[in-house]
């Protein structure tokens, strides 16, 4: 599929990812509920931000992608992510704005978390597409992709940003689209104290992908669409898991740079 000449502007970025399972000692709600309060003032107040969303995922999340030959697309419950601290930095230097901020969540994760894991890539690697402006995504879904072995990262990020994301958004029906390809997991970057951070090297991911549409009929019309069959074929020979979560919320606490007073959903 050509789709260049279709393919709305990308807004290159430096972003991450923080991978987010809540504690189990309590029902899931308070550590959610947690984290959507206290937790996010510790996070707003980081002067080097220039976006945080909260990307709070559904309890029962088996796997929204549909079965493929040799790729895992059913999640495993034990890895199964409650959310996402989705975190867009001003620049290459706002790491160290917000070395005060960082110590304090280091020290509140064990609040509300069992396990975190930090993704992140070089300036750049995360893309925001304008696939329709002014338009809000009422539904959404997020992907995560884990590269075959014996595929090169230069050839994965090259499908993720010339085929995928292009094929998405000719298929007309998002109202957002953002990728981000990851540099190798390392435990240093997030090494947060009393909280898990294992991630065996065939668990890693490698890339995601923010799909959102007008409403819950668009998302499930999608995901049962020959689009998604078509992308799949396309994606088996180079990745091993397509795990594709239903989103309960995208909670926006940081925007253009500035902390908003309350949350936008």
């Amino acid at each position: 599929m050509n789709t260049a000449s279709t393919t709305p502007k990308a807004r290159k970025q430096l972003s991450s990812a923080i991978l987010l399972w809540v504690r189990t000692d309590q029902p899931r709600q308070v550590g959610m509920d947690y984290w959507k309060g206290p937790h996010s003032g510790i996070i707003s107040a980081n002067p080097g931000l220039k976006e945080y969303r909260q990307i709070h995922l559904a309890g029962d999340n088996p796997g929204r992608w549909p079965a493929t030959d040799g790729v895992e697309t059913a999640i495993p419950a034990d890895r199964r992510i409650d959310g996402i601290a989705d975190v867009t930095l001003k620049g290459v230097l706002s790491t160290l704005q917000g070395r005060k901020q960082n110590a304090m969540a280091f020290k509140d994760e064990i609040n509300v978390f069992r396990r975190t894991l930090l993704y992140a890539g070089p300036p750049g690697s995360a893309r925001w597409y304008d696939v329709a402006p002014g338009e809000a995504a009422g539904s959404r879904a997020v992907l995560y992709l884990r590269r075959r072995d014996g595929v090169s990262g230069r050839a994965f990020r090259a499908f993720v940003n010339k085929q995928l994301a292009p094929a998405l958004a000719a298929t007309g029906v998002l109202k957002e689209l953002r990728t981000q390809t990851f540099l190798p997991w390392s435990r240093k970057l997030w090494d947060t104290p009393d909280v898990a951070h294992d991630n065996p090297k065939d668990q890693r991911f490698h890339a995601s992908v923010m799909l959102g549409f007008a409403d819950d009929a668009s998302r499930d019309a999608f995901f049962a669409g020959d689009t998604v069959k078509e992308l799949s074929a396309q994606l088996a020979p180079l990745a091993s898991a397509i795990h594709a979560y239903d989103v309960t919320a995208a909670l926006t606490y940081v925007k253009d740079g500035h902390a908003l007073p309350h949350y936008e959903e």
